[in-house]
């Protein structure tokens, strides 16, 4: 009898994106850099995370 594995799922990363610009906003509001800088700084860490989330997923 062949034993097969299950289907793996891939890990999603999308909502780390989204909560990175909404942090990132939160936090520009308060502070100097602004809100749209915050946002583009938290879009970008959120985009970075991602990405090795799904590189490291990728491999497996």
């Amino acid at each position: 009898m062949i034993h097969s594995s299950p289907p793996r799922t891939p890990l999603a990363g999308g909502a780390l994106i989204a909560l990175g610009a909404i942090a990132g906003t939160g936090i520009g509001l308060f502070s100097p850099l602004g809100p749209t800088r915050g946002f583009l700084i938290g879009l970008g860490l959120g985009v970075a995370i991602s990405l090795v989330m799904w590189l490291r997923d990728s491999r497996r």
